[in-house]
């Protein structure tokens, strides 16, 4: 069918099968068809819902009528179904109605296509135009529109299908490769759930009717604007329409793109006003362009943005067109590309860039959310079962006999945070909630894209910890997941909770963690005595957390010089330059013994919003010429415990003195000086951990002061260190 289909309140039909009816449901489809004539005759309110469509029916569909192929639906008071031609209609017209489904018999359906068939130039399967955007998203869009109730998708408040059009110039190999570019950036920006993009060709702009159907048109090409096609791009602003510019020459209202040498792919510093005149700060790669200002006042209040150079050189405008609303906003800064030393060559270049890659989402999305598109988060993603995996064979039989002894009648145990439930298999019918999750126990069920069991197992050398894993597609937060089994499993079995994706990730003193897939996301049980060296001085466990992650990867043959470091009190940073993880301890002291959650997420795939350690591996080969092969989450994560074990062992055999060489070896504060509190606080040198583990400052001419982690942060990017909010 296309996707031709359509049904009342936004339904979207995902099967269609035949089956057989009694005669008395033929009879009554039969009496409606009969009587629905009589039905249009009376307009009412709203579209009746009664009308029952059988699956017979859905077969008939475009079925023995080749016509329905490719055709857009005609609007109609009470009812629409009929063929309009998707290239030589006019979509204007006045408001849409819902559309229900018909049946091939229907008397209505065949009395409107005798009416327009005669009128109509309807495209058949085999010349439908090549479109901008396809029509079945449209037609989706209809139905949307029509069922605010939709689950999961935005109503568009202007009436139109949820299309985004990108022009990129002529269909060249370098135009497609821009195309993508752009694309993946918006949808960075936009819900995809609620939007669709689409590649506007040059011929398919001139030809075929997307105005109507597009909420922003963005431009992004430095090639000159053909006369004809520039026409049209001026209608659609007419119309009301939205415009976003990118780096392109595309103007109007006496705006002139004029060029400077002197800023082509430099790396600059952009000062950004926002509608509500805050502004933002940030390196940006410059076009070589810059805006000079014609006759047309901007918009009160609107976008604006300029070099922090002695010219000011306006770089993005908001331009204001027409009476019904039509707006564009240009930019000259490539807010499109992500940093890449493809296109800065040097290192201190890209690292400004990176530095500036969140703000540069900031600055996309405060554009996109003033040209009326929705920046709000994605869907939450559906919660996926656990499953319980052993990375040593002997293991799994004194487990499954220790859960035998602890689960409740119904195969759970319960914690104050949530149920684990435990099945030898997953059907799609049981119900997954944050608070009761099914933890699928039988291992040949198991297979993941994300997380593979033979790479972590071969990359996990120690003698207890993360033994035994619960792992999760999607999931909540691995901190609540180990805490109903964290006092009573036994210490030889290492629990460790990994998921792919997390929704609900905490972060330090109540702070939300981003946790997208290509994070490293774990969450490992311990146990310290509390008489031992480490269990006198429990504040170390963040630190060796952190470094052993540093370790994890600067330890692999060849890696050494990647720049990770780490940064007091519970970060993993690229460089002193920019957060790529944390770590999240949670400590209880039970009798004797200190029961610890340690919480860990760090980027070894995902390169947006910031930047993540492959990112780093890709800019490391670039500069030495070198081949060092790209990270995986899962072989991470099983260095990382390795590291962690032997860190601990070496820590309650020695102290902190065998450990704090390697800390100071890779963290960012050597030297470093900092203000307390706040900008115009005392000035202090930072000397080190004390034997506690807490942050050692020296004022000068004064005291030695210890900072305490739980009380304050570290501000990197101004040097301070913060009490923490409350």
């Amino acid at each position: 069918m296309e996707d031709r289909l359509h049904m009342d309140n936004g339904l979207v039909p995902q099967k269609i099968m035949s089956v057989r009816l009694q005669n008395s449901t033929l009879k009554e489809v039969k009496d409606q068809a009969s009587n629905k004539q009589a039905q249009i005759l009376e307009p009412k309110p709203e579209p009746s819902l009664e009308i029952k469509p059988e699956q017979d029916g859905m077969e008939h569909v475009g079925r023995d009528d080749p016509k329905a192929l490719g055709e857009e639906p005609k609007q109609r008071r009470g009812s629409a179904s009929g063929s309009e031609p998707a290239g030589d209609s006019d979509r204007g017209g006045g408001p849409i109605e819902h559309y229900h489904l018909h049946l091939s018999s229907c008397h209505e359906c065949l009395e409107l296509e005798n009416s327009t068939i005669e009128s109509v130039k309807f495209a058949s399967a085999e010349n439908i135009p090549d479109l901008p955007y396809d029509y079945s998203s449209s037609l989706e869009s209809v139905a949307d529109e029509t069922s605010p109730a939709r689950e999961g998708r935005r109503v568009n408040p202007t009436g139109k299908a949820p299309n985004i059009l990108l022009y990129v110039g002529s269909n060249s190999q370098e135009a497609l490769g821009r195309f993508h570019e752009v694309r993946s950036v918006l949808a960075d920006c936009v819900d995809i759930d609620s939007y669709v993009l689409y590649h506007l060709l040059e011929d398919s702009a001139l030809r075929d009717p997307w105005m109507d159907n597009c909420l922003l048109l963005v431009i992004a090409t430095r090639e000159s604007i053909p006369e004809d096609l520039y026409q049209k791009f001026m209608a659609y602003l007419s119309q009301g329409g939205k415009v976003l510019g990118l780096s392109s020459s595309f103007t109007f209202g006496g705006f002139q793109v004029t060029s400077k040498d002197a800023l082509r792919k430099t790396v600059q510093n952009l000062v950004f006003s926002k509608a509500d005149q805050s502004e933002v700060k940030l390196s940006v790669l410059s076009s070589g362009c810059r805006y000079q200002e014609g006759p047309v006042r901007l918009s009160p209040g609107g976008l604006q943005g300029h070099l922090e150079n002695d010219d000011k050189d306006r770089m993005i405008v908001h331009v204001p067109f027409g009476t019904r609303g039509g707006e564009a906003v240009l930019c000259q800064v490539h807010l499109e590309l992500p940093p890449s030393s493809d296109i800065v060559q040097a290192p201190e270049d890209f690292n400004l860039l990176k530095s500036s890659n969140f703000r540069r989402y900031e600055v996309l999305r405060e554009i996109l959310t003033t040209l009326g598109l929705s920046c709000d988060m994605k869907q939450v993603p559906a919660l996926t079962p656990l499953y319980l995996l052993s990375a040593v064979e002997e293991i799994r039989d004194p487990l499954m006999r220790w859960l035998g002894k602890h689960v409740n009648s119904k195969g759970e145990i319960k914690s104050s945070q949530l149920s684990l439930r435990f099945v030898s298999s997953y059907v799609s019918e049981v119900e997954i909630t944050p608070s009761c999750i099914p933890v699928v126990t039988n291992m040949e069920a198991f297979s993941s894209e994300n997380f593979n069991l033979e790479i972590y197992r071969q990359n996990l050398q120690t003698k207890q910890l993360g033994k035994v894993i619960l792992f999760a597609e999607v999931t909540p937060t691995t901190m609540h997941l180990l805490d109903g089994l964290m006092f009573q499993t036994p210490q030889e079995m290492g629990l460790i909770a990994i998921a792919a994706r997390q929704t609900q990730g905490k972060g330090r003193g109540g702070n939300a963690w981003l946790s997208p897939v290509g994070c490293a996301v774990s969450t490992l049980l311990i146990s310290i005595p509390l008489r031992s060296q480490l269990g006198q001085r429990i504040p170390f466990v963040q630190h060796l957390m952190s470094v052993a992650v540093v370790e994890a990867v600067r330890s692999i043959p060849k890696y050494q010089d990647i720049n990770l470091r780490v940064k007091w009190p519970n970060d993993i940073y690229y460089s002193d330059l920019m957060k790529i993880g944390g770590v999240l301890v949670n400590s209880t002291l039970m009798g004797e013994t200190f029961h610890i959650l340690i919480g860990c997420g760090f980027n070894v795939t995902n390169s947006n919003p910031t930047i993540c350690i492959n990112d780093l591996i890709t800019e490391y080969n670039k500069q030495h010429k070198a081949e060092l092969k790209p990270l995986r989450a899962d072989y991470l994560i099983a260095r990382v415990v390795t590291v962690l074990e032997k860190l601990i062992e070496e820590f309650q055999d020695k102290g902190p003195n065998s450990v704090l060489p390697l800390y100071y070896r890779y963290w960012v504060h050597s030297g470093q000086q900092v203000h307390l509190g706040s900008t115009d606080g005392p000035k202090v040198s930072i000397v080190g951990l004390d034997d506690s583990g807490f942050l050692q400052v020296h004022q000068e001419g004064g005291e030695v002061v210890t900072v305490h982690p739980d009380g304050n942060s570290f501000d990197m990017l101004r040097n301070l260190i913060l009490p923490k909010r409350r």
